[in-house]
Order: C-alpha cells, then sequence, then structure tokens
C-alpha cells in the first residue's frame, strides 16, 4: 500500500515536534519536507537523519514556504499540514487555498494527539498572541511553585536556530551553559530569566527525550509555551494569558483561539495600562468562549534602574522584545511606556540608520514604528543590531528586552534596562489556581 506522502509548512518548532510524535515511525506516511517561514536562515537545511529515524536514512530536507505549490506539484504531495503558529486565521486558510489549489489536501493536527504524558505534575501557561505577558506569567508560577517547596524545570517552546543534532535535548542550569550553547538573544531572552530565578530550562527539539530527562530533576514540569502555541505536554493546569492592549486578537489568530477555548484558567494580563474597552473586550470573549474558565486579572507594572530622571528630557532610543513587535504586532513595550511616564523629549525613530537584517525586519514589518526590535537569531543579526544601535543619533538607550543587551552587545551610548513582572490584582489568583489542583501540597512520603 502506498504511503501518504506529507509536506510539514512549519517555523523549526511545532513542525518537527508534530514529526516526531506523529509521523517519524508511521509506515503509513512519508514526510517528504519540511517548509519554513517567520524565522530567517532556517530553510536550506535538513531535519538529520539521527532525529528522522529509522525511515529517513538521510534525514528531510527544510525549504523555504513560497515554493509550496512547486512542491506539491513536483513531488506529488497528498496532504500538507499545518504547524506554525501567532497568525491570523485568515493567513492559514491562504496556507490551505494554496495547499489545495495545488493538489494536495490541509489538515491541522489536534493538540491532544502531540501532547507527551508526564509521570509528574504538569502546568501549562500559553497566551492568545505573542507578548501577551506569558513569560512574566511563567515566572510568577515557577516562583509560587518554588515556594512550596518543589523543584520546578522549566521546559521552554523549541528555538532550535542552530545544528538541530546538538540541540536534539538541551539542558540550562547556569549562564555558561547558554554560552556553551551559543545562544541567540531570543534564546536567552526566554532562558536567563529562568535561570537568574533559579529554575532548570530544558529545550531543543525532542521532546520526549526532553521531558524524560526533566522529569529525574523536577516535582513539577511548566511548560513555557512559545509564540502563542497549544502545550506540547499534557497539562493538570492549563494557564492562557489574555492581552487587552490587542482585544479581538485572541479570537481572530491560530492556534491562539485554541489555547482560549482550552484553559482552565485565564489571566487578563497589563490592567494597569490597558483601556477599559479592551479590557472588557476580552472578558466578553472569554465568557463567550470558554465560560467555565476561571479568571486571574493581573497587572505588568515597569521598573527603570535608577530613579527615572536620566530619562527626562533626553532623545531616547526604545529596544523592545523583536517577537513581540514582529509575530506579535505590538506598537509599544516597557521602554516606549518608560520613555514616555518619565518625559524623554523624542522617541528616536531607528529606521534611517538600520544595516543589514534589522532593516530587512523594519521592510517586512512596516508597521513596527518608533522603536527598534532586538532581533538577534545568530551572531550576525546581533552585530547589525549593535551597528544599528551605534548609527542612531539618540542620548539614551532604553532597554526593554527580557534580558540585558548590555551583557551581549558593546554599547556606545548610556543606557538603562526596563524590567517588569506579574502582579495579581484581587483575588482569585494564582496560588489559588494551584492550590485548587493540589499542585502546592506537599508530597506524601
Amino acid at each position: 500500500m502506498a504511503r501518504t506522502r506529507v509536506l510539514i509548512a512549519g517555523a523549526a518548532g511545532r513542525d518537527f515536534h508534530n514529526f516526531n510524535l506523529v509521523y517519524r515511525d508511521s509506515p503509513a506516511h512519508e514526510v517528504v519536507a519540511f517548509t519554513a517561514t517567520q524565522i530567517p536562515n532556517i530553510d536550506g537545511r535538513r531535519y538529520p537523519a539521527e532525529l528522522a529515524g529509522s525511515l529517513y536514512t538521510e534525514g528531510i530536507p527544510i525549504l523555504p514556504e513560497s515554493a509550496l505549490e512547486e512542491l506539491v506539484r513536483e513531488h506529488e504531495i497528498d496532504v500538507v499540514v499545518f504547524a506554525y503558529s501567532d497568525v491570523t486565521h485568515e493567513h492559514v486558510m491562504h496556507i490551505g487555498s494554496r495547499a489545495l489549489a495545488a493538489g494536495a489536501s490541509f489538515e491541522l493536527i489536534a493538540p491532544r494527539q502531540t501532547m507527551l504524558a508526564s509521570s509528574k505534575p504538569t502546568v501549562a501557561i500559553c497566551a492568545v498572541r505573542t507578548g501577551s505577558g506569558k513569560s512574566q506569567t511563567t515566572r510568577r508560577v515557577a516562583e509560587l511553585l518554588r515556594d512550596a517547596g518543589k523543584r520546578v524545570a522549566v521546559l521552554r517552546h523549541p528555538m532550535p536556530y542552530g545544528d538541530l543534532t546538538k540541540q536534539a535535548m538541551q539542558r540550562f542550569a547556569r549562564y555558561e551553559d547558554l554560552e556553551a550553547a551559543d545562544a541567540t538573544i531570543e534564546e536567552r531572552e526566554e532562558y536567563e530569566p529562568h535561570l537568574a530565578e533559579g529554575n532548570l530550562v530544558f529545550a531543543g527539539v525532542d521532546y520526549e527525550r526532553i521531558l524524560r530527562a526533566a522529569e529525574q530533576e523536577a516535582d513539577v514540569i511548566l511548560w513555557d509555551g512559545g509564540n502563542n502555541d497549544t502545550p506540547f505536554i499534557k497539562p493538570d493546569l492549563h494557564i492562557v494569558v489574555v492581552d487587552p492592549h490587542r482585544p479581538g486578537h485572541e479570537l481572530r489568530y491560530h492556534p491562539g483561539e485554541t489555547n482560549l477555548r482550552m484553559a482552565d484558567v485565564c489571566v487578563v494580563n497589563k490592567m494597569d495600562s490597558a483601556t477599559q474597552e479592551g479590557i472588557d473586550a476580552v472578558l466578553s470573549s472569554i465568557q463567550e468562549s470558554n465560560p467555565g474558565a476561571r479568571i486571574v486579572l493581573a497587572a505588568s507594572p515597569f521598573h527603570v534602574e535608577g530613579d527615572g530622571e536620566e530619562i527626562r528630557g533626553k532623545r531616547v532610543l526604545a529596544v523592545e522584545d523583536g517577537p513581540t513587535l514582529t509575530h506579535g504586532e505590538m506598537t509599544y513595550g516597557a521602554a516606549v511606556l518608560a520613555a514616555k511616564q518619565y518625559g524623554a523629549s523624542e522617541l528616536v525613530d531607528p529606521r534611517p540608520y538600520a544595516v543589514g537584517s534589522i532593516a530587512e525586519t523594519f521592510d517586512h514589518y512596516p508597521n513596527v514604528g518608533t522603536l527598534l526590535p532586538a532581533m538577534g537569531y545568530g551572531r550576525e543579526q546581533m552585530e547589525d543590531l549593535r551597528k544599528t544601535i551605534e548609527r542612531c543619533d539618540a542620548d539614551l538607550v532604553l532597554i526593554g528586552t527580557p534580558i540585558d543587551l548590555r551583557k551581549l552587545i558593546d554599547l556606545d551610548k548610556p543606557a538603562l534596562r526596563v524590567t517588569y513582572k506579574l502582579q495579581e490584582i484581587g483575588e482569585p489568583t494564582l496560588k489559588d489556581m494551584l492550590a485548587e489542583r493540589g499542585l502546592l501540597e506537599t508530597a506524601l512520603v
């Protein structure tokens, strides 16, 4: 019987996970190729034979999504499987329409089919959009678990931008581990804050192997989902963060709406800076889409190094988290808010000064506006970021990224960090939600 010929449309994350769990050992399917988009420099590689299994002795090519139709026709593809996230429902069906028109069926795999079961209690933190505040929510949950005496292993959504074989299973316990792995800015932004608070971090490509390693060292598994993807690990408690700065997005993006409908708990974040109209809109979406979900209200207050007076009257370059501005479509972040609150005379527009891949980012995402996305998917892009900052005619750099860029990039201007953390408002709290599921209880010996 002929094997079903499959093309997986992805972005070096969900696509590999779907392959590993659904297709790798399936004699009924042949994955002909992956396609790639969203992330620079991931097409043109191969999913290595060492990870692909015995059915794929030469590995699997990773090709540009732009060639989708040609690939379907040339390789007589039977089905295109969509496997990436943080895109509009319309975008998903544009890819579907391209696949259908070229002659292939179009599929999405149900989250439950790719959720690994853990022997340890598991909490999943997801979001409806990139930049909703998932990372600080994850750190808050980890803090509560540690305070209860639990050893926490954070399993982070994949960011395998380097050698996939070396990144099959990664464990980070110290900053030196990041250096040894040659971690990108994007990876450091997710891993470093956890390491600073004493959490173990696991990531990579093969999440069966990753999960089993984490279970050996942890009392609780904490899934830190990225790019508004659904959990890779079956959760005992599924927490989803919604963003009233972008009301309506919770129902218009994939798979954010799926997360919303699956959630046990919805965290309405940024109550301190959102409009009442935005807050009411997301509360209405929760009530209509998932009326059984518990709701936790929260703020994300920011803190500026020093007293903030150094900002007053200065021409400021605001550097913000890259994916939040690009994939997440946010037009401001903590650095912009701090510049306005403390009386900066001007936000310097970095676009005329951008070089290389940073200039390309502005071209690809024209709505980013008068701030600089801290893109850093590799050493070359980090150098482009450094040159762009150096060329900008600013008195002061405000760093609103989750990590201190000064540790990675030599800046030629004075710089201040702007940090933020989750702060629950009223009741119920996240601690209440964890307690209700018995996740804070001391295990019987």
